[in-house]
């Protein structure tokens, strides 16, 4: 997977790599959500953002997404209806 996963963030722009980083950091944009608009999954973003950020960031950012609920569609009680497919769509990198 190491030279696919080279070959995939090569293929990426600066724009389009920090709108999947700043989605991975929002808190309501749900790993569902990333995998719908940049066609990255959960184990690819983790990938990049060890990848992109320092170490001390990926271990913060590591440390606030476990178990987060928010993160996970699937974790979500169906009471809390997080828009973040809405939020996600403003997220688009200019190409």
């Amino acid at each position: 997977m190491g030279s696919q996963f080279s070959q995939r963030l090569a293929s990426l722009s600066e724009g389009d790599i920090s709108a999947i980083i700043q989605m991975a950091w929002e808190d309501r944009t749900s790993f569902e959500t990333i995998q719908q608009r940049t066609g990255w999954s959960e184990p690819e973003v983790i990938r990049l953002m060890r990848h992109e950020l320092q170490p001390n960031s990926f271990r913060l950012w590591r440390k606030r997404m476990k178990g987060r609920i928010t993160k996970h569609r699937a974790l979500r009680s169906p009471d809390i209806q997080y828009e973040d497919r809405r939020v996600a769509n403003h997220r688009r990198a200019n190409c």
